[in-house]
């Protein structure tokens, strides 16, 4: 499975941005698809899973209530709508896509990454 984030940019305190993950190769149906985040000299981080079915979304606790994650397998592409963004969401925000269920903050579990989007917001 090869993956494509893409839908970063710059945008002030406050606004949306979506991003997308494109997948290719094969069907994205199966795995659950993830998307982490990381920030100048800081570890990469979990954001926000979907399972393959969407019937569980799971969030990191800075992201409740502002980002939501969902994913259409007939289209092979997953976003992560990003809403009330802040200057501290700043970071490259990255998909990834793994078979497994369980633990869906552990990066080990993500076979496959994307290259990476940046989003910059402005204070």
């Amino acid at each position: 499975v090869q993956l494509q984030a893409s839908g970063g940019g710059l945008v002030k305190a406050g606004g949306s941005l979506k991003l997308s993950c494109a997948a290719s190769g094969r069907a994205l149906s199966s795995y659950t698809v993830g998307w982490f985040r990381q920030a100048p000299g800081k570890d990469r981080e979990f954001v926000a899973a979907i399972n393959w079915s969407s019937s569980g979304l799971y969030y990191a606790d800075f992201v409740k209530d502002r980002f939501t994650i969902s994913r259409d397998n007939a289209k092979m592409t997953g976003w992560l709508q990003m809403n009330s963004l802040k200057p501290e969401d700043t970071a490259v925000y990255y998909c990834a896509a793994g078979s497994f269920v369980g633990d869906y903050d552990a990066q080990s579990l993500y076979k496959y990454w994307g290259q990476g989007t940046q989003v910059t917001v402005s204070s």
